[in-house]
């Protein structure tokens, strides 16, 4: 049995939270540069070159990438050998997010209650997934999320007879009645089969996967690929200025569902799409 203390998951969540904010993963770098190589568009190239110098300038400053420093989404993989000691691991993880956006200078955006308003302060409580997995490793991933992406997306609840083509026209939809609003380009996490929260979860977890990476299943690869061509011929572009690189990546995650179910969520992410992963 592995023990964990809830004062090194605070460490770790604070830290994460502060990293995940500041610094843009290589993979979207990357991304970005290759995108202004293929961009037409003159427009679309500035707005390109310009996020790649915002991200250059928040590494170097130590500032976050973006204003809106999101709700702090927590997905925890932990291994049934792994004992928290110290305490809550829940509580320890909401700690970690309280002092990293205090720490980090991090904007405050969660409001107690979705009704009355007011905010907490603190950017808790976080939204946490548990998944309870084989070994003895605690493995957190930080996912901040702004909402002027999260708005954007969208769940439904598909017949089996809509088929691939029904898929694939809702994700498109999605996409262009999205238009400038979510800081294109985008990264499209798609959640297909399971339960109506089941395809949801799978939509914000397939934007934990690299961009450009490939699904194992052919028939899912084909489909991500398709999803992309077609989203980059709406004319969006960076920052809805139209051009081509309106998606830098499409990422489908699926799961068994009832036979008599095809449930879809689309969750875009935009430019930025932060994460930060730690294992202990």
């Amino acid at each position: 049995m592995k023990e964990v203390s809830t004062r090194r998951i605070i460490d770790v969540v604070e830290r994460l939270c502060i990293d995940s904010n500041i610094y843009l993963n290589d993979d979207i770098r990357e991304s970005l540069t290759e995108a202004q190589r293929l961009e037409e568009s003159e427009s679309g190239k500035t707005v390109l070159k310009s996020l790649v110098r915002n991200a250059e300038i928040a590494a170097g400053e130590g500032m976050a990438i973006c204003q809106d420093t999101g709700m702090a989404v927590v997905f925890v993989r932990m291994g049934q050998d792994v004992r928290i000691t110290g305490g809550s691991l829940t509580e320890a993880i909401n700690e970690g997010v309280r002092r990293g956006y205090q720490k980090g200078y991090l904007r405050c955006s969660i409001v107690e209650d979705p009704i009355i308003r007011k905010n907490t302060g603190d950017n808790t409580p976080a939204v946490i997934h548990y998944d309870i997995v084989e070994g003895d490793q605690l493995q957190i991933d930080v996912v901040p999320k702004g909402f002027g992406s999260e708005n954007m997306s969208a769940l439904k609840m598909l017949k089996p007879s809509d088929g691939v083509e029904g898929i694939r026209r809702f994700v498109v939809e999605t996409v262009s009645n999205a238009g400038p609003n979510p800081c294109p380009p985008v990264i499209v996490g798609v959640g297909i089969g399971g339960s109506m929260e089941k395809c949801a979860l799978l939509a914000k977890k397939a934007l934990l996967r690299k961009v450009g990476s490939k699904n194992p299943k052919k028939h899912l690869e084909d489909l991500e690929r398709l999803l992309l061509e077609e989203i980059n011929m709406l004319g969006i572009g960076p920052a809805g200025l139209g051009g081509r690189a309106t998606a830098l990546g499409v990422m489908i995650e699926a799961y068994p569902t009832h036979i008599a179910g095809l449930p879809v969520a689309v969750n875009i992410s935009c430019h930025a799409t932060r994460h930060r992963s730690a294992v202990l």
